[in-house]
């Protein structure tokens, strides 16, 4: 009898704990929704406010490498443990990514 008590107890912790953890979870989803949302209307803002587009092209690219970084660690879990490969292949993607458009950039300018 004392052992299905400390079981039942047992059970009642865990799911208290994952209850807890899902709706924080859940808390930092809506807050990035929220804030992808925000970041989306600043970047129709500033085309629908007529600003140059040298100002307006690295401003929307800077808003959508803020908003892919939301998407991938909010929205695809990226911040949970058990994620480091994935997180591995998609840094040495960017990297070769960047390097590649570096290099094709210095070539086609010098």
């Amino acid at each position: 009898m004392g052992n299905e008590q400390l079981n039942s107890r047992d059970m009642d912790t865990k799911y208290e704990y994952r209850r807890k953890r899902n709706a924080e979870e859940m808390r930092h989803q809506v807050i990035s929704f929220a804030i992808s949302i925000f970041l989306t209307l600043c970047a129709f803002g500033a085309v629908a406010a007529g600003f140059d587009k040298w100002f307006v092209l690295p401003f929307i690219l800077l808003l959508a490498v803020i908003q892919v970084i939301f998407q991938l660690y909010y929205f695809m879990h990226m911040n949970q443990k058990g994620h480091e490969a994935p997180q591995l292949f998609i840094y040495g993607g960017v990297i070769i990514g960047f390097a590649t458009i570096l290099a094709f950039l210095t070539i086609v300018w010098w």
